[in-house]
């Protein structure tokens, strides 16, 4: 692309619901470096509020949208990576605007090789800018992706500003503060932890400087709170912390295998399920009040500011004759307001109680506080709530209720030990042992595991031909199915440190009801279970499939043919990138107009790659489609013999034996499908 110029994102490809952006430079002494940020823009060209300006100190949206994902060394230089969900982006926001700024009076015309690609969801590059005349500059905006009729465009802009980042943030509304720290900041020590709130003993320190959307009014406040000084809302604040990634783990000094480590949260006294209930609260509480990146992950999605958190167990409520004692609450002071959620929480898949939930938000309604929040070992479905409850409209204050499933505590504690790091040794240490304690058998915090009472009726009922359409069991099923899906993401995601997500093909705004209700009649009629997984830098979606007659789970992938080339050529690259791939792995050729070319296994091609090329030369090959096939287990939990347990497996050793090896390109460029909007890299 050349300066000024625009791109229709869906004119190049059909993939484009997520899009990754990056940006890139060197530099002659391999030092040079720059910090990309995001502004997402409404009609009138400025942020809705600070809370839309993203950079190293707000890297993440709670709705998805937007995701810094780091740097990579490129050679000389870098590139810095973006990730965006195109169909989360708030409908009023009409631009986003990607840029990059350098500190301490560093300028872009010192760095070279500037440019800017964007990949579709499937990795295919689709566009790329070269900035040539960067100058004297600190800040640049290197393009934006807009909106024009219910499309998404991407155009070049090459902007630059002398001001730096806080030049530009402001000139789109974002009110930023770097000359001087809150007077309440003044006297406390600066604390070098990235991208975090502040903890309960650093309060308003550097880390609760961090870029962050001012609360909103929140309901009546008990007197001793009305009494608090009053404190100036704090600004967002453009300068940069230092990041301290965890320390490499020392070899250990036991024995032999057998010792085990002194943990701080102990997991052999459990007895029962109020003993899992109890002490797993008070762990995870414990954790997100000393560990503010940690917590500020957890409370984000429900509407929580950032600020000084503060978390309380077995906390004693009025409510009618019998006070009532909720699991846990969580307290977020941000600019003298509070932010106030109860907490209910199950263990060992204990359901949650509808009549206990209401009475909190009852509490809750009348105490003004801002949320309650359910955590147990279920997934939430979108349009399927997990227990009913009355909400009074009348009521001048409304109370939101959220779900937070284990899975989900366990995949952020993982994205931040393993792939982001939260700063400090001593922090890392806390979620490690917070993520050894979710996964111990014992913990009773292992999420989703329990396909539910219909699932034997409904496998049986496929298996003789009984079950007929409409049945209801087969919508439970449906749903478990779904999610389990949406677990199998987080697992994969957290052990990645990509985004993975279920991909559905259906329009948005579709009612999910009545998909899922479609769904379980297919289920009915064919007797299987399915799903796709985008998989960011996965060449194509990953394919789930349960039959439930054969009693076979099938993972694959499908990837295009390259563009140029010859079959035969294809052939040999795709069976010599995938030596390290299991030998039972299907491998089957896609060809134009017809269901299906040859196939077979990868121990019988590999000395024979040419038997998968069509006899009839004249036949186009669209592509490649691999699988591997594993037993179903038959039990509805998550047991070794179980469905859910055997479902992990094959996705996890589908990804790691097969996928990985399909990273780069088999050949420079991936081909156009038969629509020639379509586009996937190999």
């Amino acid at each position: 692309m050349t300066k000024g110029s625009n791109l229709s994102l869906t004119a190049l490809s059909e993939n484009v619901g997520s899009a990754i952006i990056s940006l890139g430079w060197s530099s002659p002494t391999g030092e040079g470096d720059a910090d990309v940020s995001v502004l997402l823009l409404d009609a009138g060209g400025k942020v809705r509020s600070d809370a839309d300006f993203y950079f190293y100190n707000n890297p993440v949206a709670a709705d998805g949208s937007v995701q810094l994902l780091g740097k990579e060394p490129t050679g000389d230089g870098s590139e810095d990576r973006i990730s965006f969900d195109l169909t989360a982006v708030p409908a009023e926001v009409e631009r986003i605007v990607v840029a990059a700024s350098r500190y301490e009076g560093a300028r872009f015309g010192e760095l070279d090789d500037l440019k800017v690609t964007l990949a579709d969801a499937g990795g295919e590059s689709l566009l790329q800018f070269v900035i040539e005349d960067a100058g004297e500059v600190s800040a640049i905006i290197f393009g934006e992706l807009y909106r024009r009729a219910d499309e998404w465009k991407f155009r070049a802009v090459g902007q630059g500003y002398e001001s730096g980042l806080a030049g530009l943030a402001t000139d789109f509304g974002v009110d930023v503060d770097d000359d001087e720290p809150d007077s309440e900041t003044a006297a406390a020590p600066e604390v070098p932890v990235p991208v975090v709130p502040a903890a309960a003993a650093e309060p308003e320190t550097g880390p609760a400087a961090m870029l962050e959307a001012v609360p909103a009014p929140r309901g009546p406040v008990d007197a001793t709170e009305e009494t608090a000084p009053k404190k100036r809302a704090a600004r967002p604040r453009t300068a940069k912390k230092k990041v301290t990634p965890p320390r490499a783990p020392v070899k250990s000094l036991a024995e032999n295998e057998s010792w085990r480590q002194a943990r701080l949260f102990p997991v052999s006294a459990l007895k029962s399920d109020r003993d899992r209930e109890t002490r797993a609260t008070s762990v995870l509480l414990s954790v997100m009040a000393q560990v503010p990146r940690f917590g500020r992950r957890v409370t984000a999605p429900f509407g929580a500011p950032s600020g000084r958190m503060e978390t309380f167990t077995e906390v004693s409520l009025p409510h009618g004759d019998t006070p009532r004692r909720p699991d846990g609450v969580i307290r977020v002071e941000r600019a003298g307001k509070l932010w106030t959620a109860l907490v209910e929480t199950k263990t060992n898949g204990n359901p949650l109680r509808s009549d206990q939930v209401q009475a909190y938000m009852d509490i809750a309604a009348r105490r003004g506080y801002e949320a309650v929040i359910t955590l147990s070992n279920d997934v939430a479905l979108e349009g399927s709530p997990l227990v009913d409850v009355k909400i009074d409209r009348r009521r001048k204050h409304q109370v939101a209720l959220w779900h937070l499933s284990w899975a989900e505590v366990a995949h952020q504690a993982q994205m931040l030990i393993r792939h982001e790091g939260v700063g400090n040794a001593a922090r890392t240490w806390l979620l490690q042992d917070l993520l050894h304690y979710l996964q111990h058998e014992n913990s009773g915090c292992h999420g989703f595991q329990n396909m539910g009472a219909a699932w034997v009726p409904v496998r049986n009922g496929i298996g003789d031909e009984t079950l007929c359409q409409g049945d209801p069991r087969a919508l439970e099923v449906v749903e478990s199915w779904e999610r389990l899906i949406r677990q199998v993401c987080l697992r994969l995601g957290g052990e990645l440190g990509q985004k993975v997500l279920p991909a559905q093909r259906t329009r948005r705004g579709t009612d999910p009801g009545a998909r899922r209700a479609r769904l379980a009649d297919q289920l009915c009629l064919e007797g299987r279970l399915q799903a796709e997984l985008r998989v960011e830098g996965a060449p194509g979606l990953l394919t789930l499939s349960a039959d439930l007659r054969t009693a076979k789970l099938r993972t694959s992938v499908e990837i295009p043919a390259p563009e140029q080339g010859y079959p035969l050529t294809w052939a040999k690259r795709l069976v010599r990138r995938l030596a390290e791939a299991p030998a039972d792995l299907h491998v089957e050729t896609l060809v134009e107009g017809e269901t299906g070319g040859p196939r077979g296994t990868l121990e019988r091609l590999r000395p024979e790659p040419a038997d998968l090329l069509p006899r009839d030369g004249s036949t186009r090959i669209t592509g490649f489609r691999l699988s591997l096939f594993k037993g179903m287990g038959s039990g509805r939990g998550s047991a070794e013999s179980g469905f859910i347990r055997s479902v992990d497996d094959a996705v996890q050793r589908f990804y790691s034996s097969v996928v990985v090896h399909l990273d780069a390109p088999v050949s420079g460029r991936a081909a156009a499908t038969a629509t020639a909007k379509e586009r996937a890299s190999v």
